[in-house]
């Protein structure tokens, strides 16, 4: 049956433009849809990217881009002291301040140099699958028919509703007010506390503009807030509303959490806000959503060229729901540190005498930054399933560092050898080029020699492997020996084609 398109991705926010990139990096043709106009966002929405996310970009090589504009900062916050993030065993030792706007300007940016197609100014208005593909209705009355829909248009997803997956979880207790306007008069800088929650008053870099957060003292749920409302607030927390007039966003948001019950139905996905909905405390939303995306790019891109069985696209969801459980377990319980009545204060003392000690920060932070995501492949090396370093490796063709090879979105066969003075150039597989057998030209061999140490988070120095396949999402799928002749479609499924 005709195809227009190998997948059409239901919106274009960072997570659907990741994953957009990730399938033109694999080869398969992809469209976004996307209701806006343009890329223009009012506000700030999330306000940067945690250490694994900057590593995936880095894994990319556009990770500079984004450094560019932004501001790194050495520490994250979960609840009392700050995580000081300078020991973590990463290039990336910090988090990335960046607004959203700038970041999906980014990430458009690059999906636009890889030829992405983006349709602005339309959505999908309802869709029914078969077993052969999926056929779209979009908002300016032209059918479309896609291999596969990924429904990446945030928490109140139509696709998800369409779908008929369910969306289980936690209905809003709490409802914060969040706006950006301009002052008459300087406001009080910082955040405040009382008996109703934390409040937040924030400079700008725009001049006489100040980033408003106010926890509502009656909760609110729907509904478009008003400037009235946010000055009323203001007065009855500060006595006076320092004037602020011409907002350019007044939004808000409650302690709401759901997942959804699956991220697959057939043919249809869900990624990012899509699949899972959170209270935006320590900034985790777009994150995952980005590594949703590279984690589905890959798997999504190898089922389209007929080089992998459907069913590869269940691993993501038993890999990814488990990591979105946790930053739900995570922010709801940030929210319920932020309670104001004296038990919820006795127990906001305890947890920051616990973040003070060194194991609870490296705990948390670890998770908070997405270092610590572990994919349960089975049993074996420690690496299995896990990040995989950022290595300084030594190459026939020099030095080079492991995350330039995961560019291009290919797997990587490393052997690392002894660092005995061995001709690495004379070594069969030693130069990066097209693997044989059933990887059809897919992944590159590199052997190589690394003289550092193994270091995970959490887990700390680990055991040196002498031969790592790497996905190209970066986690380590299979680990051996010098002498073992290495993975194949059969043992490592998920990896490779189904076939030669």
């Amino acid at each position: 049956m005709r195809q227009d398109h190998a997948v059409v991705i239901a919106g274009g926010g960072p997570t659907g433009l990741m994953l957009a990139a990730e399938l033109a990096l694999a080869g398969v043709g992809a469209i976004v849809v996307e209701r806006r106009p343009n890329q223009d966002l009012a506000g700030m929405r999330a306000g940067g990217l945690h250490i694994r996310t900057i590593e995936v970009l880095d894994q990319r090589g556009i990770a500079n881009r984004f450094l560019a504009r932004g501001q790194t900062h050495p520490v994250g916050h979960f609840h009392g002291p700050t995580l000081d993030l300078s020991d973590f065993p990463t290039r990336h030792r910090y988090f990335l301040a960046l607004s959203q706007n700038h970041i999906e300007g980014l990430l458009a940016d690059w999906a636009g140099e890889l030829g992405v197609t983006i349709l602005r100014g339309r959505s999908v208005m309802d869709f029914t699958q078969d077993e052969d593909g999926v056929d779209i209705a979009l908002s300016d009355g032209g059918p479309v028919r896609a291999g596969y829909l990924v429904g990446c248009d945030g928490g109140r997803s139509l696709i998800r509703k369409r779908a008929g997956i369910e969306f289980p979880g936690w209905d809003a207790t709490k409802s914060w007010l969040i706006a950006e306007a301009q002052w008459a008069e300087e406001p009080a800088w910082g955040f405040r506390a009382d008996a109703t929650g934390t409040h937040g008053l924030g400079k700008m870099e725009d001049a006489g503009r100040v980033r408003i957060v106010l926890t509502e003292r009656n909760f609110q749920s729907g509904g478009q807030p008003t400037l009235d409302d946010v000055r009323k607030a203001l007065i009855a927390i500060y006595g006076t509303d320092y004037g602020i007039h011409s907002p350019t966003w007044i939004s808000r948001f409650t302690d709401m959490a759901r997942q959804a019950a699956a991220y697959r139905d057939r043919r249809v996905l869900l990624a990012g806000d899509a699949a899972h909905v959170h209270p935006p405390m320590g900034g985790q939303g777009l994150n995952i959503g980005v590594q949703d995306a590279v984690n589905l790019g890959w798997k999504l891109a190898q089922v389209v060229k007929g080089m992998a069985p459907a069913t590869l696209l269940d691993t993501y969801h038993r890999e990814r729901h488990p990591v979105a459980a946790r930053v739900l377990l995570t922010t709801m319980a940030t929210v319920a540190l932020q309670r104001q009545d004296d038990r919820s204060k006795a127990l906001g003392q305890l947890i920051s005498e616990f973040m003070a000690m060194e194991a609870p920060r490296k705990h948390i932070a670890a998770h908070m930054s997405g270092l610590a995501v572990h994919y349960d492949l089975g049993e074996g090396h420690p690496l299995l399933g896990r990040r995989m370093p950022d290595l300084d490796l030594v190459t026939a063709d020099g030095p080079r560092r492991l995350y330039t090879y995961l560019h291009q979105a290919r797997p990587v066969l490393l052997t690392l050898e002894p660092g005995d003075g061995v001709d690495l150039a004379s070594r069969d597989g030693s130069r990066v080029g097209p693997g044989d057998g059933p990887w059809n030209g897919w992944l590159q061999r590199i052997n190589a020699t690394y003289d550092g140490p193994w270091e995970l988070p959490v887990l700390g120095q680990v055991p040196a492997p002498a031969r790592v396949l790497i996905r190209p999402d970066g986690y380590v799928a299979w680990t051996g020996s010098r002498d073992d002749p290495g993975p194949d479609a059969a043992r490592v499924p998920w990896v490779g084609p189904s076939r030669p």
